[in-house]
């Protein structure tokens, strides 16, 4: 119930610059540091597209970095012949001239080094270390496949499909990717009383569409009650403006009362725009005030909003966390591991996409994207380093799809070029970047359909 408008903005706003700066730089850097490599002549490095906002040309080398108008991306201009003439003596280093192997390499280069960033952001996360929550159930409701499969609240998940399990964080990914396989799957638990038991769960036709799937599996974190007590208030919110302060106790909204937070916030959800008549306890005093809840909208529609978030007591967390550190040697295996799980992961959900079977409702774009940027940062380093590393590894994904004007689309160029032993002729190259436009086009606006959705709900 905690929001800070113009601060969230804010945030997700220098949070997104921040990432997609550090994305797109790591990847043109990759085709820039490999061109030089092999001997291709580069004349500019861009983060950007459009005209330059800021330049320089470097004595030494004659490459000029530069910053662009249009942020969404950013380029490494070669020397080619296809784009201009070029010098007799220059020829040598012009990039079409090159063998094959070397214009692999380069187109390469970019998607790689996302994922290396990838890699580097994991490690960091592991090396740190990480508070997740563990991986005990809640509620399971009756007739789901969870309910079927006896798995109960207060079960702590151990492994799925052999794989060790230790946080939610963990459970989630692993869930959509036995989905995929929509095959039974065996699932060990540690039961409330202690012991260790082994189930199976059937995942046969189960969709993998993160929008449904736990829903269909019935599996949930547990609901961690506390009273409704307030802890903080928000400035020139509803709770702000009725006078309430922190410590605050709510015993009844217009006659209502309440045990827990979860049962106020969800009966303020219910009541958007409304004044209602709020009875507190502040020490020893019962005071009466009236509060106009402010009216919010989200994917689910419009709901009611206080300002306020409860009083978490002191160790209330602490049995519900566990900690997730590597050391420096093991925590480069793992990130390695994490990087190639989420790579293949997303390549999946694409195909699944691709037929149907998962919805293009998660597909999102830069609205959503930057939203996520903020609330990554504002959670703290290690969580927008995580969003950093899932980011990076689904624009190397996305970069190598065998889809003209993408690195992909040129490897497949070169690939055919490899097998005929000659290149692909200008005209069906040609035909090929339009394709290749006009599905970039649809992918970036169903994107924004999507985000403009999400938005109005």
């Amino acid at each position: 119930m905690l929001d800070l408008p113009f601060s969230s903005v804010l945030v997700s706003a220098i949070a997104f610059i921040v990432a997609l700066g550090a994305l797109v730089a790591f990847h043109e850097f990759g085709h820039f540091w490999v061109a030089r490599k092999l001997g291709v002549k580069v004349l500019r490095y861009s983060i950007g597209f459009g005209r330059p906002i800021w330049s320089r040309v470097s004595p030494r080398t004659g490459v000029e970095y530069a910053i662009s108008a249009i942020p969404l991306g950013g380029y490494v201009k070669m020397l080619d012949e296809r784009e201009g003439p070029v010098a007799e003596s220059d020829r040598p280093a012009a990039f079409n001239v090159q063998p094959v192997w070397k214009r692999i390499c380069i187109v390469a280069a970019g998607p790689g080094a996302n994922f290396i960033l990838a890699i580097a952001a994991y490690w960091l996360v592991f090396v740190i270390g990480s508070t997740a929550l563990r991986p005990e159930l809640g509620p399971v409701a009756d007739g789901t496949l969870a309910d079927q499969a006896g798995l109960e609240q207060g079960m702590v998940v151990t492994s799925v499909g052999g794989e060790r399990i230790q946080s939610w964080d963990q459970l989630r990914p692993r869930l959509i990717e036995v989905a995929l396989s929509g095959k039974p799957v065996p699932v060990e638990v540690q039961t409330a009383a202690g012991a260790a038991q082994t189930t199976t769960l059937d995942l046969s036709g189960v969709s993998a569409d993160p929008q449904r799937l736990f829903e269909t599996l019935g599996l949930t974190p547990p609901a961690f009650e506390v009273p409704p007590v307030i802890g903080e208030v928000v400035a020139d919110l509803p709770a702000a403006r009725a006078g309430l302060q922190s410590g605050d106790q709510i015993l009844s909204m217009d006659g209502q009362s309440f045990e827990t937070w979860r049962q106020m916030r969800d009966w303020v959800r219910a009541h958007p725009g409304e004044a209602v008549d709020v009875s507190l306890r502040r020490g020893g005093e019962t005071l009466d005030r009236t509060i106009r809840l402010e009216q919010r909208e989200d994917d689910s529609g419009r709901y009611g909003y206080l300002g306020a978030g409860p009083q978490i007591p002191d160790g209330f967390y602490d049995a519900l966390r566990v900690q997730v550190r590597y050391g420096p040697l093991a925590a480069v295996a793992e990130a390695a591991s994490q990087t190639w799980r989420m790579s293949w992961l997303t390549l999946r959900m694409i195909g699944r996409m691709i037929t149907g079977d998962v919805s293009v409702k998660n597909v999102s774009g830069p609205i959503h994207i930057a939203e996520y940027a903020g609330y990554s940062a504002q959670a703290g380093i290690v969580t927008f380093l995580s969003f950093m590393a899932i980011v990076s590894v689904s624009l190397g994904v996305l970069n190598l799809l065998p889809v003209p004007v993408l690195d992909g689309g040129h490897l497949l160029y070169y690939l055919v070029e490899l097998v005929k032993g000659s290149p692909i002729s200008e005209s069906v190259q040609a035909a090929g970047q339009q394709i290749g436009l006009l599905l970039l086009f649809m992918l970036m606006s169903l994107a924004f359909y999507n985000d403009i959705s999400r938005l109005i709900g």
